[in-house]
């Protein structure tokens, strides 16, 4: 099968990855316009759009990225918008745990390292240095559609960001703490915090980065697959 089209999409998603360690060069203007333009065309239910986005950018991503690490470890206690997974079972728990230790090898940290695991787990809250952090929310009113429609929106920006030549990752961590996010960037209470898109260019040296994720066989996840 040869299709130009096809092909283009297949290799921006064979080639994206969850970028850990960025670089702290910033994104051109016009480069981040085409990204978020494109993103935009996302199917949606009923074409409500669900999604908002709030992107801060340089010096205000660098404080941001402070002042929610020190929220954190100032053990405030976790706050949500959307309950999180009552548990992960069998292949899921299973494909979590896999995840996890393959990034603490990749950093050189060891399984019984719990204070080496809470350092990397505080990266998330600093977006791994990103220099653009894209806060995506959606109303409370449209319930668990308008989180789902978040979700096509997240998997368009992060393959048109491979295209382009970005770097992303995807980070429920800061739904965590959902309050601080609403009070800091000022984000009404209607809405409820989905997750951050970290955006930027990775810093191929950075050890986190030498790893990838698997993907299950498609007879796992397809039935009726010809």
């Amino acid at each position: 099968m040869t299709n130009s089209d096809y092909d283009a999409v297949d290799r921006a998603l064979a080639g994206r990855y969850s970028c850990r360690g960025f670089r702290s060069d910033q994104v051109p203007a016009e480069t981040l316009r085409a990204l978020f333009a494109s993103a935009q065309r996302t199917a949606s239910w009923c074409n409500s759009q669900a999604w908002q986005v709030t992107l801060v950018s340089g010096d205000d991503a660098a404080d941001f990225g402070d002042e929610l690490t020190a929220w954190v470890t100032a053990g405030n206690p976790q706050v949500m918008d959307i309950d999180p997974p009552a548990r992960y079972e069998g292949v899921y728990q299973e494909r979590r745990r896999g995840a996890g230790f393959a990034l603490y090898t990749a950093v050189g940290i060891e399984r019984g390292d719990m204070e080496g695991r809470t350092r990397q787990m505080i990266e998330n809250f600093r977006f791994f240095g990103a220099p653009h952090v894209a806060v995506i929310s959606a109303p409370k009113a449209l319930g668990a559609y308008g989180a789902v429609d978040c979700g096509a929106y997240v998997s368009s920006l992060l393959t048109i960001a491979q295209s382009l030549g970005l770097a992303t990752i995807a980070q429920a961590a800061i739904a965590m703490h959902s309050d601080f996010v609403h009070d800091y960037l000022d984000i009404p209470d209607d809405r409820n915090i989905v997750c951050v898109v970290s955006i930027g260019y990775a810093d191929e040296a950075h050890a986190a980065n030498g790893f990838r994720t698997d993907r299950a066989d498609l007879a796992d996840v397809v039935v009726g697959l010809p």
